[in-house]
């Protein structure tokens, strides 16, 4: 396995990696307010080298986690989840004794199904169990270098089928709501995506929105996508946050894959998140 090294200077912000592959603690800013371009240009730098970044004690408004989200690009809105009156931009995440099933509680990178997946996303948590309720996130860049010389070539001649259909309409029904009036997003990606900032190559599937790949018997696609979920989810790549009330996690959807961990029911953990847009993967 390839562990990059990081030699970025930060001026403005103090950066703690968390593990060698992934992860960051961010000290030294504060995102209530207003952010001078050097400190935007690098937090982005930090995402870009550490795929993930968290913050602590961040108290923030909608309006401010919005504005810190507008920093990297337009803000997207989630196909199936509304949003607080007034801010169709926040994505709210709640579970508590009433939850039959959270979002995320499957290895995944937000709305993977979109014809343009969200760049990275910006999730702030206020109210957190006493224990549990952490968030996994695993380096996609480091499980593609791991495989061997003649799956990554296989493997980059391939697409497959990311559909919302699936994880949104069982949601919906789990909840009660009626939702056949929905369209849900449904797209093609490649298997081995590069990212359009770093050049590097990553894995691109996941087990929430990926049904299979594309111009292969059924078979064969569930071949491919079990070992590479397996993979995927293997502990060398990852880091695990632990929350605590106003912390933030900003992680990259081109690099990155993540799993919030179910295990506080009945308990309360709840916030919200902003998701900024992304583009075409290629």
């Amino acid at each position: 396995m390839t562990v990059a090294t990081v030699a970025t200077r930060y001026e403005t912000i103090k950066v703690k990696p968390v593990t060698p592959l992934i992860g960051a603690e961010i000290e030294g800013i504060d995102l209530t307010r207003p952010l001078e371009p050097q400190q935007v240009a690098e937090v982005r730098q930090a995402l870009l080298d550490h795929l993930v970044i968290f913050f602590r004690d961040q108290p923030l408004t909608l309006e401010q986690h919005k504005r810190f989200g507008r920093y990297f690009g337009e803000l997207h809105v989630h196909p199936n989840t509304r949003g607080p009156e007034g801010h169709p931009e926040i994505l709210p995440i709640h579970a508590d004794h009433n939850t039959v099933r959270i979002a995320g509680d499957r290895w995944h990178s937000d709305v993977s199904c979109d014809p343009e997946p969200p760049l990275g996303s910006i999730l702030h948590l206020q109210v957190l169990p006493e224990h549990g309720g952490d968030t996994l996130f695993s380096n996609t860049y480091a499980a593609y270098e791991a495989l061997s010389p003649g799956l990554q070539t296989y493997l980059q001649g391939l697409t497959a089928t990311h559909d919302g259909e699936q994880v949104y309409r069982s949601r919906n029904r789990g909840k009660g709501i009626d939702d056949r009036d929905r369209v849900y997003p449904k797209s093609s990606h490649p298997i081995v995506r590069t990212h359009p900032e770093s050049g590097r190559k990553g894995l691109f599937v996941n087990s929430n929105f990926t049904t299979h790949v594309d111009n292969v018997s059924r078979e064969e696609s569930a071949a491919i996508l079990g070992f590479l979920y397996q993979h995927l989810a293997k502990p060398d790549f990852q880091v695990r946050f632990r929350w605590r009330p106003d912390s933030i996690a900003f992680w990259d959807n081109r690099s990155a894959q993540h799993l919030a961990v179910w295990d506080y029911f009945p308990n309360v953990r709840s916030g919200y998140r902003v998701t900024v847009k992304g583009d075409k993967p290629f």
